[in-house]
């Protein structure tokens, strides 16, 4: 029990340590941001699929970080359009 407690204590600290890291970042940063989260779940991908055997965790680890590079993508995607001229089509 003592394993599980301290896994959730350093969960608790990492979701703390991101929150006040992203809170004062400028806006001017946010797309470098997300792009640098896509790169960490690619990392999660890899370590998922090489992870040790197949079971249950190994999917939902692939499926999640997927959704959030997917969702990355467009989301960086469309902030990238808001900079582009009105007349420019691509």
């Amino acid at each position: 029990m003592l394993f599980l407690s301290t896994l959730i204590l350093i969960f608790i600290l990492s979701c703390f340590v991101g929150y006040f890291a992203i809170l004062r970042v400028t806006p001017a940063l946010y797309s470098p941001l997300m792009s640098f989260s896509n790169a960490i779940s690619g990392i999660v991908i890899i370590g998922a699929i090489t992870g040790y055997g197949s079971d249950f965790w190994n999917f939902i680890a692939v499926f999640l970080a997927s959704i959030n590079i997917f969702g990355g993508f467009a989301v960086s995607s469309r902030m990238l359009n808001m900079f582009k001229k009105k007349g420019t089509k691509k």
